[in-house]
């Protein structure tokens, strides 16, 4: 009896053990170590694979098929995002490493390596998500600084890229709200015409001190550093302004190439879009007009890399009624669709 009880002990305690991997319950999420070449995918990455983060575990529940993702007006968002920009908003001057590390995130993403992108970014509390515009349907990554939520944003500002198209050309934002609906006319630029990337400064121009918030006339920003890295791969660029009334009383639109001349057909191509819609232009190209953009930091830079860029000014009359605001994205999406062709 009792030689029974034991061999049944024994026999319970090898047919009673914790189940082997392939008896228990799967989730089909798998646990794996993050690829050393940067080679794995995020929940938000590229392509919607449904495959794990790297640090899902076989016991935590999959994370939504949305995560990182976002359907929304693009023009909507951009526009909501600005609208809290005022001069006292407050601006935060980025450190070298700071505009360093966020023009490298960035370089990444153009290179379609999401992953590391976003490791790179998040050193910085940058975040990479997904955006579908509601309207065109495309993708775009959205770069955002993690701040922004916070009582005390750094105003580092966004950067969308176009996730459908190879990149072609660039949409510059270096004065949203003070340049009124500024942000408009580069949302809706981005939204319409294939294969490109806007960059949109984070805080009012007269944010900070010192000018220091104004982007368009600092090289230690966070905006220069992306334009910059965009410039020396060769992406041309339109950077988008808007002018008071008593700037240029005989036009509504100045348009430049800066400091350079390697966008003069672009330029022509532009102001003529521009006339045929009933717009007088000022080519600064051709004669001497105001607001010409000369002293620019990212046309002067563009220039050094022999990169194509384009300083507009548009009139308030265009940037407050939405039929002028929509002729000018047309005019502008005449030009982008040439360097698409480059």
């Amino acid at each position: 009896m009792a030689l029974a009880i034991v061999l049944a002990s024994v026999l319970c305690l090898t047919q009673c053990s914790s189940a082997s991997d392939s008896e228990k319950p799967r989730s089909g999420w798998a646990e794996r170590s993050p690829d050393r070449r940067g080679t794995d995918r995020s929940p938000e990455g590229e392509e919607p694979s449904g495959k794990a983060s790297p640090s899902a575990t076989p016991s935590s529940p999959p994370s939504p098929p949305s995560r990182g993702r976002v359907r929304a007006d693009l023009e909507r968002r951009v526009t909501a995002y600005a609208s809290g920009f005022s001069e006292d908003s407050g601006y935060r001057r980025p450190s070298a490493r700071d505009r360093r590390t966020v023009a490298a995130g960035v370089a990444l993403l153009l290179d379609r390596h999401r992953s590391r992108a976003e490791r790179r970014l998040a050193d910085i509390d940058f975040r990479v998500r997904t955006v579908t515009d509601t309207e065109s349907g495309r993708r775009y990554a959205e770069v955002s600084d993690l701040s922004e939520d916070s009582s005390a944003p750094r105003g580092w500002g966004r950067v969308y890229v176009d996730l459908d198209a190879p990149i072609r050309w660039s949409v510059q934002v270096p004065h949203p709200v003070a340049d009124r609906h500024t942000e408009r006319l580069g949302a809706a630029l981005l939204s319409r015409s294939p294969g490109g990337v806007m960059v949109i400064a984070g805080a009012h121009r007269k944010a900070g001190r010192d000018d220091e918030a104004d982007v368009a006339h600092r090289r230690k920003s966070v905006f220069h550093a992306i334009c910059d890295e965009l410039a020396k791969r060769g992406v041309p660029g339109i950077q988008v302004h808007g002018m008071a009334d008593d700037s240029a009383p005989k036009y509504d639109v100045v348009a430049s190439t800066g400091k350079g001349r390697e966008a003069v057909s672009e330029g022509r191509d532009l102001a003529n879009a521009l006339r045929r819609r009933g717009y007088d232009v000022c080519r600064a190209w051709a004669r001497s007009c105001p607001l010409e953009g000369r002293k620019n930091v990212q046309g002067r830079n563009a220039t050094a890399q022999d990169t194509e860029f384009l300083h507009v000014e548009f009139g308030a009359r265009i940037r407050d009624r939405e039929r002028h605001l929509r002729a000018a994205v047309s005019a502008m999406a005449s030009v982008t669709r040439d360097w698409r062709r480059m």
